[in-house]
């Protein structure tokens, strides 16, 4: 059957993904909050390079879970397990402590990683449809 007598893969209807990819994604979610945690820590004790640290390990994680699981969902997984993560390291606690200073290393670090992850999950590969083109028409 081609594509065209099966429509348009936005009229397929939606699958479970199995259990395997599941656990892949639950797994890409955690690394994404460690790694949230490990960035907001480093980025404040080694200020430029720490940084950089910080944000290259996320990118790397964010891209790489891409390419692993062949999706864009590979990266969306980590990508929110870092925001998790961030977002509530940035709120304070009764106590008035808090992990994330004011300072210009802080929304870097915020900021940077928000902007990796928009250019990450676009420029991760999508999945092809299994009946569809191959590349270069072949």
């Amino acid at each position: 059957m081609s594509t065209a007598e099966r429509g348009s893969m936005l009229a397929q209807p939606m699958r479970r993904p199995p259990v395997g990819r599941m656990a892949a994604y639950l797994g890409l979610f955690l690394l994404g909050a460690i790694v949230g945690l490990a960035g907001a820590l480093v980025q404040a004790a080694w200020f430029p390079g720490g940084l950089l640290l910080a944000l290259a390990g996320a990118g790397g994680l964010f891209l790489g879970g891409a390419y692993a699981l062949g999706g864009r969902a590979g990266a969306v997984a980590p990508v929110a397990g870092w925001i998790v993560t961030v977002v509530l390291l940035t709120a304070t606690r009764p106590e008035g402590d808090f992990l994330f200073g004011a300072g210009v290393g802080s929304y870097l670090f915020l900021l940077g990683g928000m902007a990796l992850a928009v250019i990450c999950a676009t420029v991760a590969p999508g999945r092809q449809p299994v009946d569809g083109p191959t590349r270069l028409g072949k």
